[in-house]
């Protein structure tokens, strides 16, 4: 096992399923607070917050234990630990940390109205007085706007190209998530250190002792050849080799295209672009997967989280399977834990795509349940289901759909 030192000392993780929302940040906090060595104040938080609640209420409660220290974190579809795992938006979750380790730098950038992409570009800038290595942990809204009739979602793909550029040449790995209240996509905020918040992104730039570890667990398979996109226009698909794409990916899954428009498969499909040799056999850390999250039935196109593909990808029809989900998080949070035995490991966050619960997607267990299994019960773990996934891939932080990202955080050696 790796070695986890005394994290009680200055983390405690705690829970809530209250219905009303002082109660509930109120509760998880006052557990949270009892893991820390007596007489140890909390110095920030990390929180995630159940849809049904009310983000003000539900900070009040937190503060009213903690006292008035930064809480960064957002809106959960549900939340991830080892006493509760649920998804149905009273699940709250609360990491109080001291000081012991240093505090994080928070940055908080607006999405609107100047877009994600400056945005990035503004956190990027000042991301690069950061020292090398040290971690990053972003999160974002993920609602622009409610359906009307398709959501409009702020773009993670354009924040991070904006970051990158104003980067420049530094290398520092972030890892984070777009926040999100309801499986339907029709509000989210943040919690940015003062208060809650729309339409901003928020960098946790941490202590430069710690440092961190992540894996990916994927879960998706194809089925169909490669196909390329001849149309398209944002996040919106309208033709897959020159035909409607709705009709297109009914096609390739046997299915009515009417059936695009519905819960079976709506969420549970992607458009996967294969990165590499597309001739290699296939790997699933290859692909960067694109939920589909509507169709039309009158143009034939499909909109998707995402707006990173361009006309001329080369894509393929991505469905949703269990098995490799379930092994995927069985063995990649395993494989990871043991790389760092011996090392002093702090705590675990892990950003589950909301589309993987059991409640989606239809499985008999939660594959969150068995990652953690994986890990042994010793490591504190903090996670919640969000909207969008981001963790290094293929050279660079990217944006995931239907993803688990699994990061561990351990003292710099």
């Amino acid at each position: 096992m790796p070695a986890t030192g005394t994290n009680e000392r200055w983390l405690g993780i705690g829970v809530s399923h209250q219905t009303t929302s002082h109660a509930a940040g109120e509760e998880a906090a006052f557990k949270a607070r009892a893991l820390l060595t007596a007489g140890t104040p909390p110095a920030w938080a990390l929180a995630f917050c159940g849809g049904q609640h009310d983000p003000d209420a539900f900070l009040a409660g937190v503060r009213s234990i903690a006292g008035t220290i930064p809480v960064v974190g957002g809106a959960a579809v549900g939340s991830i630990t080892r006493e509760l795992i649920g998804v149905t938006g009273y699940e709250c979750a609360v990491a109080l940390f001291g000081d012991a380790f240093g505090m994080p730098e928070i940055l908080r950038v607006p999405l609107v109205p100047h877009g994600e992409s400056e945005a990035g570009r503004t956190l990027g800038t000042a991301l690069r007085e950061v020292p090398e290595g040290v971690a990053v942990i972003l999160f974002y809204d993920s609602v622009q706007a409610p359906p009307d009739p398709v959501p409009r979602l702020h773009v993670a793909s354009t924040l991070l190209d904006g970051l990158y550029e104003g980067l420049g040449e530094r290398q520092i790995p972030i890892v984070g998530a777009g926040t999100l209240r309801f499986f339907t996509l029709t509000e989210s905020y943040v919690f940015n250190g003062e208060g809650h918040a729309r339409h901003e992104a928020v960098a946790v730039v941490m202590p430069p002792q710690i440092e961190a570890f992540h894996t990916i667990m994927h879960g998706c398979t194809p089925a169909s050849a490669f196909m390329e996109i001849t149309r398209i226009e944002g996040a919106t698909v309208y033709e897959l080799d020159g035909r409607p794409a709705a009709s297109v990916l009914a096609e390739r899954l046997g299915r009515p295209p009417e059936a695009l428009l519905g819960r079976e498969l709506s969420m549970l499909i992607t458009l996967g672009e294969k990165h590499g040799d597309p001739f290699a056999p296939f790997d699933e850390t290859r692909y960067v997967n694109r939920l589909v999250i509507a169709s039309d039935a009158d143009t034939g196109a499909v909109t998707l989280f995402e707006s990173d593909f361009r006309p001329g990808s080369r894509v393929q029809v991505m469905v949703t399977d269990a098995e490799q989900m379930f092994a995927s998080a069985r063995e990649r949070g395993r494989d990871l834990f043991e790389t760092l035995r011996g090392r002093h490991l702090l705590f675990g966050l892990y950003f589950d795509c909301a589309a993987r619960a059991s409640a989606f997607s239809g499985t008999e267990e939660e594959e969150a349940e068995l990652m953690l299994r994986s890990l042994g019960d010793t490591l504190p773990l903090l996670g919640f289901y969000s909207g969008v996934e981001i963790a290094p891939l293929l050279g660079r932080s990217r944006p995931l759909d239907w993803t688990g990202v699994l990061t561990f955080f351990a003292l710099r050696e």
